[in-house]
């Protein structure tokens, strides 16, 4: 017989989990003390929410699941967002929260979670593919296996367990889940496909986050060879397609591009859309006028189907990746060499004088100086909106960000998780001020659990969207401007960080160059702050 407790840890274990994100708290400790007898890491965060976020960020790399934990109460409210953006980003993470007794359920007490005080179980229903309390031991395995299966099975996303303190210490008997097999669905109109795209005249790819979440970049680079068809991304899907392609338009809507405009404003008879939404961030700028005449949309939840843009729509359901598998079958290979561009490195620009240097050169600084192989997440801002239309990505793969939930700082706990799971790999997080206010505490933890990470800052020292957004409303802004500005050079600097301040994009090119060979040295992370134009106006004011 073994406690719950160690019941569940040699379950994370058994998953190839090393890591486990939170806050300490009575109602959790049992698992904590578990951690160390199987000899894995508790990373100390220092917000349940951005614990939240490092684990997935950590799964997202790992392809597993992360896993996070808060104690009863406010330890689990402040974990929702974190829920939610995992769910908007489709990536498997397991949410555990505490209760105090479950004997004592009725009772007053303290940071209650049960339905008598703060009801954790009710309030991740909404944010969560799973949600429930174990309220017998011998509920582990049923509870525990059902919510593995779903959050990796179909439309990835969190699952939530709450758990009484004292039922982390009744004991049971132990056992070990396997992490499940994938079964996934295949569309069978599938078939179809191939006739609309012969018959096509004038198509076009527009790709999502759902492509990332599949892992399809080379099914989605063959269709697009094989039919020749130009590639657009929403702003969720930069990063699934490279930039260097001669069939690469960049994005669309939100940061978008005007060579993706301009195709789409010139007709399009068949718009292939793969794991996209359409939200209103997707389609900012697309006028009735530039409706295809009928789309093609590959995705695993229906919900969403033909309800953004009223065309006759087909819809190919199932997963991704196993579909597009399906209809390439008998498609010969494309060779993609006759397909790649020249990468040439962009021109800086200096600085107006007198004025502070243009985020745009920022992300022009960025792609110089990082390789080819760096994988950026983008924090949810303007700044990252400037990436999908700036940063040129040249291997898939390399570039996250989320435009449905957008939770302000999951960038910087999505980098430090996914560093702990990958360090071989160079992860960098780019960030405006506006997040590091939110949740730059978490640059303490990336330094205390040797997370390599590059932040990147850009400041201009307001919350740049909502506060051009409401000047073009309104004509003035209102809780949009700090009034004593992020200097976060010395933010860092007070939580053991190397930090330094750039004016102009060749101080922003040079410093990468110094911070990546200083983390290689010292295995910490650094903080370089871009100090930009607090007048500029960011490619967002498209959205209605």
């Amino acid at each position: 017989m073994k406690k719950v407790a160690s019941v569940l840890v040699e379950n994370f274990k058994h998953w190839g989990i090393h890591h486990v994100f939170g806050i300490p708290g009575k109602a959790v400790s049992p698992i904590l003390f578990e951690l160390i007898n199987y000899e894995m890491e508790f990373v100390l965060s220092k917000h349940e929410g951005a614990a939240g976020y490092e684990a997935t960020g950590y799964s997202l790399m790992n392809e597993t699941i992360g896993v996070a934990v808060g104690t009863s109460g406010p330890g689990g409210t402040n974990s929702l967002s974190a829920a939610g953006q995992a769910k908007a980003s489709n990536i498997p993470l397991l949410l555990i929260t505490g209760h105090p007794s479950m004997k004592d359920t009725g009772k007053a007490m303290g940071q209650d979670s049960s339905i008598f005080g703060t009801d954790l179980t009710d309030m991740f229903q909404s944010v969560t593919k799973f949600s429930a309390r174990v309220e017998r031991g011998d509920m582990l395995m049923p509870f525990l296996q059902h919510a593995l299966e779903k959050a990796v099975s179909g439309v990835k996303g969190p699952v939530h367990l709450s758990i009484p303190f004292d039922i982390l210490l009744e004991e049971i008997e132990p056992f070990l889940l396997d992490f499940p097999m994938s079964h996934e669905l295949i569309s069978p109109y599938f078939d179809k496909v191939n006739e609309l795209l012969n018959n096509a005249k004038r198509p076009l790819l527009f790709l999502g986050k759902g492509v990332h979440s599949s892992k399809a970049y080379e099914e989605v680079k063959h269709l697009a060879e094989y039919w020749k068809i130009p590639v657009i991304t929403t702003p969720g899907g930069k990063g699934s397609f490279p930039s260097n392609h001669s069939l690469s338009l960049g994005a669309f809507g939100l940061g978008g591009t005007p060579e993706a405009s301009a195709y789409l404003s010139e007709g399009v008879d068949l718009l292939i859309v793969i794991g996209s939404q359409l939200s209103d961030m997707s389609t900012a700028g697309l006028s009735e006028a530039m409706y295809p005449e009928h789309i093609l949309h590959f995705d695993y939840n229906p919900t969403f189907i033909g309800k953004s843009i009223l065309v006759p729509t087909t819809p190919i359901l199932g997963d991704i990746r196993l579909n597009l598998t399906a209809i390439l079958k008998d498609v010969p290979k494309t060779d993609s060499d006759e397909f790649a561009l020249k990468l040439e490195k962009k021109p800086l620009e200096d600085n107006v004088p007198g004025k502070r240097m243009s985020a745009i050169q920022v992300l022009k600084a960025m792609r110089n100086a990082l390789p080819e192989e760096a994988i950026i997440f983008g924090d949810d801002g303007s700044h990252s909106f400037y990436g999908i239309q700036h940063f040129d990505i040249y291997k898939p793969g390399t570039f996250f960000f989320d435009d449905i939930f957008g939770a302000m700082g999951n960038g910087i706990g999505y980098a430090i998780g996914a560093k702990l799971a990958a360090p071989e790999k160079m992860i960098v997080c780019l960030v405006g001020d506006g997040c590091m206010f939110m949740h730059g505490t978490e640059l303490s933890t990336a330094y205390n659990y040797d997370s390599p990470v590059l932040f990147i800052v850009v400041n201009n020292g307001r919350l740049d969207m909502v506060e051009k957004g409401m000047r073009k409303m309104i004509g003035t802004s209102i809780g949009g401007i700090y009034e004593t500005p992020l200097e976060a050079s010395k933010f860092a600097e007070s939580m053991g960080l190397e930090a330094i301040t750039c004016h102009t994009p060749v101080e922003v090119c040079n410093s990468i160059q110094k911070a990546l060979t200083r983390i290689q040295e010292t295995k910490k992370p650094f903080v370089i702050e871009a100090l930009v134009d607090e007048h500029e106006i960011p490619p967002t004011m498209g959205r209605q």
